[in-house]
């Protein structure tokens, strides 16, 4: 463990993505039965993803729900496996975040920082270290979100009311 500052702090779930073979059967179940507001879609070859972006909650606490399926289920990333996907969590300072993690040996997934699926920058932590970055997500896929200044500020007036 370690002693030294950490220059960043991680607000909350921005989202969880859920994967299956067909986005269809997760509306259903998501959208239809639970309720949740659809907002958006979105699609990337280079992700390999077919996604519908819905929405739990409202304001600036609302959780993202992804619901995904694979463009091409033979290719990789295999987006429906797990289909509990990965979790976005907000960070106030996504490029602090992501320089101090890699210098306690974190592994991040390639692609670096990047535009994510609603435009906010992201990065993700890889779910497996290896012998260069022994510290990983320990099988989870984590998703580190930049909050916008906004819900930056929510989280602050949060945390000061309690």
């Amino acid at each position: 463990m370690t002693t030294e500052t950490r220059p960043f702090r991680v607000l909350g779930i921005q989202q969880i993505a859920i994967g299956g073979p067909d986005k269809g059967a997760l509306r259903s179940l998501w959208v239809d039965l639970l309720g949740l507001t659809p907002v958006k879609t979105f699609t990337s070859e280079r992700e390999n993803v077919d996604e519908d972006v819905c929405m739990a909650g409202t304001g600036l606490f609302a959780v993202e729900v992804d619901l995904m399926q694979p463009l091409d289920i033979e290719k990789k990333p295999k987006v429906h496996e797990p289909p509990l996907n990965h979790v976005g969590l907000w960070v106030d300072d996504l490029r602090a975040a992501v320089t101090w993690l890699e210098g306690q040996g974190l592994r991040f997934a390639p692609g670096g920082i990047r535009k994510g699926a609603s435009g906010h920058d992201v990065c993700f932590v890889h779910p497996r270290g290896d012998a260069a970055h022994p510290r990983s997500g320990e099988g989870v896929l984590i998703e580190l979100v930049q909050a916008p200044p906004e819900v930056v500020r929510a989280f602050d007036a949060m945390a000061a009311a309690r």
